[in-house]
């Protein structure tokens, strides 16, 4: 089988290392040796495979002997276009990119559909946790209701490294840059973008129809503070960043926010650079995924299990995917969550309003102060959905004229919508 890799970047040159690293072991998988027969990529020279080396996307397009390409070259153009020619050539296609999947992969995988050949994207959500491969085999049988991950590499360490250090944002991100696991430009991590496509493909796969990224509710981790840790630790519970789908009858929910979550959950102790997906099936229960979710060889490998897989099912459609029927979403204010809401000044006086605002009666009144700190004072209030909790808000601080300087979601047991 001949294989051409279009993008040649650390995923693509990653891909080409496992392929030869593996060989043996791939060649006993599927009957017989892969050959890299093309490399196109902008660059002039490169120090290995060189002889691979094209620059002109219809060398790939037009050779009836490459039956497999991988497409490792970020971004929707020219990927989509390249991928849906290679696709209508007959020619399968694997891809690690998130933002093809999550724009165009409904279209993809039509046109894959069409011509008898297979359009695969286990490395665009987890690096290498295999968790599109599982949901759509190991879990069919399931009627899955919840998917909740750590999916971004990036912000996981910059929330790690805030609880560990006592840091704050700016200094932590500074730090990730240096350590080469934050980009110059980190807003696609940091601001949840990255998360919420990963996201999106989630939903699409739960749901069988298609979503937009642009439609889940995404707030990043830059309002995040080393005082939020304070709290967390307070309450025994760790502050991580969440892409989270669920499924409720005819209705689908979805966020990427900072949640706080306790220590029996399994993301709790998902550290460092670690993503983890945790998947709660209706008779299976809870199940959790977790490993590296990006990097160079972790990633590669992902690929390649799908370039084994096109091997495999050469010849016909294998039938992972979604429809192009958009869903709706329903809003963020539909949600429902614990608040940890830190307010200004001190608790004396205001049992009543906070009572009002957030607490049922019979909720124990316990407002938690930080060591030193006479300036503000924090409540976790009852379950509430977020339009509710919102407005209260908005109303404690107009009538007691006390400002609520930030509150984080928090995740007590199972989510109730």
């Amino acid at each position: 089988m001949k294989l051409a890799i279009m993008g040649y970047g650390v995923i693509g040159s990653g891909v080409a290392e496992v392929l030869k690293i593996n060989r043996d072991q791939i060649m006993k998988k599927v009957g017989e040796p892969i050959e890299l027969k093309y490399i196109l990529d902008r660059k002039k020279t490169l120090p290995e495979n060189g002889e691979c080396l094209i620059h002109d996307f219809s060398v790939i397009e037009k050779d009836p002997e490459v039956a497999l390409v991988v497409e490792t070259m970020g971004g929707i153009h020219p990927a989509y276009e390249y991928i849906k020619s290679c696709l209508e050539k007959g020619k399968h296609v694997i891809s690690s990119n998130k933002a093809v999947v999550d724009a165009c992969g409904s279209k993809l995988i039509r046109t894959a559909r069409e011509h008898d050949c297979n359009f695969y994207f286990e490395a665009s959500v987890g690096g290498g946790i295999p968790v599109i491969r599982t949901l759509y085999h190991n879990y069919a049988g399931e009627e899955v209701t919840e998917i909740t991950g750590i999916l971004n590499g990036t912000t996981n360490f910059i929330l790690s490294q805030m609880k560990k250090k006592g840091a704050g944002f700016s200094e932590t991100l500074r730090e990730a840059q240096q350590l080469g696991y934050a980009e110059r430009d980190p807003s696609a991590d940091v601001d949840g973008f990255d998360t919420s496509r990963k996201t999106a493909i989630l939903l699409s796969m739960t749901s069988g129809n298609r979503c937009r990224h642009e439609d889940i509710y995404t707030e990043g981790i830059r309002n995040v503070s080393a005082i939020d840790f304070e709290y967390a630790e307070k309450l025994g519970m760790n502050i991580r960043l969440l892409g989270s789908v669920q499924a409720v009858e005819d209705r689908y929910f979805a966020y990427v926010a900072p949640v706080m979550i306790g220590s029996s959950d399994p993301l709790y102790p998902v550290d460092g650079v670690f993503n983890g997906i945790r998947i709660v099936g209706n008779c299976l229960g809870t199940t959790m995924l977790y490993g590296m979710g990006a990097g160079k060889l972790p990633t590669a490998s992902a690929v390649v299990s799908d370039i084994i897989a096109a091997v495999r099912h050469r010849g016909h459609f294998q039938g992972i995917g979604w429809s192009e029927k958009m869903i709706e979403i329903e809003p963020m204010g539909s949600n429902a969550f614990r608040y940890l809401a830190r307010i200004e000044g001190t608790p004396e006086g205001l049992e009543e309003a906070l009572r009002e605002a957030f607490l049922e009666e019979e909720t124990p009144f316990r407002p938690i102060r930080l060591n030193g700190r006479s300036d503000e004072f924090g409540v976790l209030t009852d379950i509430l959905f977020e339009e509710d909790f919102l407005a209260n808000l908005k109303d404690f601080e107009e009538k007691t004229g006390r400002r609520i300087f930030h509150f984080i979601r928090v995740k007590c047991g199972d989510h109730e919508i």
